[in-house]
């Protein structure tokens, strides 16, 4: 194990069923909210789908041993709510569940530790049909799906992650409406934001009822650390607006301190329906917090940017990836700020890469040398953390595979490994073969 990561610390890759899997209408799958919105006509930038994105439906025993080869000690998977129930809710598909416990199966036959995340963003249609997140029966039906997928799989798998990022969720999906399912509201996006967290609650209260004790439970939430663009109050005010929008809409209900004050004064009239014991089920004791960390954000006050009057500025000192700013010491920032802030007990960095131009060239390798720098850097920031006293217990590079890259379609790439879309085959980057050396101890930093 290299250092200074302890001789425990989990080394994964993840990924998430509607952008790798296919498949969308095989083992009696129903319908999502992506199938539906990538039909919306300049929905997907390249007018693409989630079928057969890297087909691991068929081709999940090739990517488990890939994992194998690669030294993963875990992988980061989410379950397809509509694989399990078609219709979100009612008869579940026992065809879709046979296919997870093949899944599970096949990876600890291979030494690799299932994380399962239950939700990352495919809400079956049908509950949309019925008003989505902004119903507060979705939240029911999810605690029903969270007991079906444990009572099958709960035997083998030990940890378990609610919710992948509700940030995008309520806000890409309900307030900016470029991710599914497409709506632009305010109102209807808080309101969403509190069933999801609602729904989180109560799976964390089904887990606890149907899992073994020593199951791991957690929720991935996304972030962005914030700074201000000048040292000037107007600035200053601006950056913990957005950290309230952002991060602490989501991150002090977990913690059992109720939404910011601040935020729910700004947001007024708009400020979700919640009854008065939900925010003591959306506080339920969990064993880790996720963290994906991408890259931070600095904003300048815009008065002229309602609500949160906010303008997003470009720090034009950062290096880029395809659509981001480097910035790796906003991971350290955000888990020291975790760490010294809030009580949660452990963390994991549960997706945290890069998307860069690259191809195979002409010796069939895939030169990603933007990639190897930026997981180099990024590693080198957890180990600072972990040096610091944060309990950090494990890494997922985001992603094992090139794939859909939701409303980007696959226009960019995120993987360590090169997926050739129309044939299907897959060719480790160089970025998973230093990974792979890094893990054994070989790569330094």
């Amino acid at each position: 194990m290299p250092e200074p990561f302890p001789s425990d610390f989990v080394w994964g890759a993840a990924t998430s069923a509607y952008q790798i899997e296919g498949a969308v209408r095989e083992g009696g799958r129903g319908e999502s909210i992506w199938d539906r919105f990538a039909q919306v006509p300049g929905a997907i930038e390249d007018g693409s789908s989630g079928d057969p994105a890297c087909d691991h439906y068929h081709r999940f025993g090739q990517d488990v041993q890939l994992m194998a080869d690669l030294g993963l000690g875990a992988y980061s998977f989410s379950v397809a709510w509509p694989r399990v129930l078609p219709r979100g809710r009612g008869a579940v598909n026992n065809a879709g569940l046979d296919y997870y416990s093949r899944l599970v199966d096949a990876l600890l036959a291979a030494g690799i530790t299932p994380h399962l995340k239950l939700y990352h963003w495919d809400l079956p249609q049908a509950l949309q049909g019925w008003g989505g997140w902004d119903n507060r029966d979705t939240a029911k039906a999810f605690a029903d799906y969270t007991e079906a997928v444990a009572r099958r799989l709960g035997d083998r798998v030990s940890h378990w992650t609610t919710h992948v990022e509700p940030w995008c969720v309520a806000f890409l999906g309900h307030y900016f409406g470029i991710h599914a399912p497409g709506i632009r509201d305010l109102d209807t996006a808080l309101q969403a934001t509190h069933h999801l967290l609602l729904s989180h609650g109560w799976g964390v209260q089904v887990l606890r009822d149907w899992l073994p004790v020593e199951v791991q439970v957690g929720i991935g939430l996304n972030f962005e650390p914030t700074y201000p663009a000048r040292d000037r109050e107007a600035d200053l005010a601006a950056a913990r607006r957005y950290d309230g929008f952002f991060q602490r809409w989501f991150l002090d209900p977990l913690a059992g301190r109720g939404y910011p004050e601040e935020m729910w004064d700004l947001y007024g009239p708009a400020v979700p329906e919640m009854e008065p014991e939900d925010l003591d089920v959306v506080a339920q004791r969990i064993d880790f917090l996720g963290v994906n960390y991408y890259n931070s954000a600095t904003v300048a006050d815009d008065p002229g940017a309602e609500p949160l009057r906010v303008r997003r500025v470009p720090n034009p000192d950062r290096e880029r990836t395809a659509d981001r700013e480097i910035s790796p010491e906003g991971l350290n920032d955000i888990l020291m700020r975790l760490y010294q802030e809030y009580e949660f007990p452990a963390f994991y960095i549960t997706e945290n890469g890069a998307a860069f131009e690259e191809r195979p060239s002409g010796d069939g390798a895939v030169h990603d040398e933007g990639r190897c720098r930026f997981l180099q850097a990024h590693i080198a920031q957890a180990a600072r953390a972990l040096e610091q006293g944060v309990p950090l217990r494990g890494y997922f590079c985001w992603s094992l595979l090139d794939n859909f890259e939701w409303s980007k379609g696959y226009t960019i790439r995120y993987g360590i490994t090169y997926v050739d879309y129309a044939t299907q085959t897959r060719t480790l980057k160089d970025s998973a073969l230093w990974y792979r050396d890094f893990i054994q101890g070989v790569a330094p930093l």
